[in-house]
């Protein structure tokens, strides 16, 4: 029987992870296409349930079409859900569009908060949006964002056992550094999509298959998703 990783061991395992994959992808970042918080803040929720290449491709008209959260208040819903419809759930996210410009339009002069409180009340925005949006927008470390490549490939190296956003963003905070929280999910993301995928993982082609205990190379049993 294997012997129990502690926390101090898992702590260092996962700066190791970290460190290989810097390594392996050094130009990780944020793969949704923005130019300042507000189009961030817009990417994001437009990115649930949906690729980061297609909301790209949405918004780089949209973009074009709206500057500022007046310019989503001063169509009709109709409008709005034909420019995002190929994101999927464009009526939710018209809703969740228009109701966030509205409160950043009369609360807040068209500025995106910086504060997670302050982001939670925004219609639509969850602790995900909130995190990308102060990580990436304002290099604002306020937790970890949890994706479907962040949750696959935790996981798969045993950071949590975790099954929702929630409680796996609980079990990262204390063991990824907290230097890294903005960047950890670029890393994993990158990885999750070249590397370790969900239905067939290269763990021959892996730069932390040594440190990942659901290797096939180890178990002889493909990871599952």
């Amino acid at each position: 029987m294997a012997k129990r990783e502690s926390m101090e061991e898992l702590k260092l395992r996962v700066r190791d992870v970290i460190r290989r994959l810097k390594r392996a992808y050094p130009d990780a970042k944020c793969s949704l296409n923005h130019s300042n918080p507000f189009e961030l803040l817009i990417a994001t929720i437009l990115s649930a349930q949906c690729t980061d290449e297609r909301v790209n491709l949405v918004t780089a008209d949209l973009f074009r079409k709206y500057k500022k959260p007046e310019d989503y208040l001063a169509v009709s819903p109709r409008e709005l859900e034909k420019d995002i419809q190929s994101t999927g759930f464009f009526r939710n996210k018209t809703k969740s569009i228009q109701g966030t410009s509205k409160m950043l339009s009369e609360q807040y002069g068209g500025i995106v908060p910086h504060t997670m409180e302050q982001l939670l009340e925004l219609p639509g925005v969850a602790r995900k949006t909130a995190n990308v949006v102060l990580g990436n927008a304002f290099e604002i470390k306020s937790g970890v964002v949890v994706d479907t490549h962040v949750t696959r490939l935790s996981h798969r190296l045993a950071f949590t056992q975790a099954k929702t956003a929630e409680k796996i963003e609980l079990d990262l905070i204390p063991i990824v550094p907290k230097k890294d929280w903005v960047i950890f999910p670029h890393l994993m993301i990158a990885h999750g999509r070249k590397i370790c995928k969900a239905r067939t993982p290269l763990c021959d082609q892996c730069p932390v298959e040594k440190q990942c205990p659901s290797s096939f190379l180890k178990t002889g049993v493909m990871p599952g998703n």
